[in-house]
């Protein structure tokens, strides 16, 4: 809507206009910081707890449905060693699992990128009266994150055959 004067937006229009780019900007930001994923190739299911989903590190013998493919990271965590990190992957990892109705987790592979850097400067700085040396060092070892990447499987409780699937898994 234009004002009486011609070219003028109305102050409606204006805050419109900066709420959508509000709402684009913090889309972009939130899908930026995603820390895990899923690509859906079967069927998703009611959403489980994902304390109810079990992590399988090698196939089992008894028939069950595949859901999706799960990716998930250790990014934005608080964990600095490699264990702690694998453990946070391993819950995302879960957490996406179980919103997709998935009881189970076949484990494909839990890997290390980091960004392992140490860098330094220095800066003289000489003048007529005095002279001086400033020295930095820095090392990001600490940013390495850790990834996984899974199937996440619906294994009915019957559908072992009288064994039970979580014999070849981790709770």
């Amino acid at each position: 809507m234009l004002d009486d004067t011609v070219g003028a937006m109305s102050p409606g229009i204006v805050l419109a206009n900066k709420s959508w780019l509000i709402v684009v900007v913090t889309a972009i930001t939130v899908a930026a910081c995603a820390t895990s994923s899923h690509h859906v190739i079967g069927e998703t299911r009611t959403p489980v707890s994902a304390d109810e989903v079990r992590v399988y590190l090698e196939p089992i013998a008894g028939p069950f449905d595949t859901i999706a493919l799960v990716d998930a990271s250790s990014r934005h965590s608080w964990c600095m060693t490699a264990a702690g990190k694998a453990d946070v992957v391993i819950s995302r990892l879960k957490a996406e699992a179980a919103r997709l109705g998935a009881n189970g987790i076949l484990l494909e592979e839990i890997s290390s990128a980091g960004s392992g850097q140490v860098g330094a400067g220095l800066a003289p700085d000489i003048s007529r009266d005095h002279a001086s040396v400033g020295v930095g060092l820095t090392a990001a070892g600490l940013m390495s994150s850790r990834y996984g990447r899974g199937v996440a499987i619906y294994v009915a409780p019957d559908a072992a055959g009288g064994s039970d699937p979580a014999s070849h898994a981790e709770p």
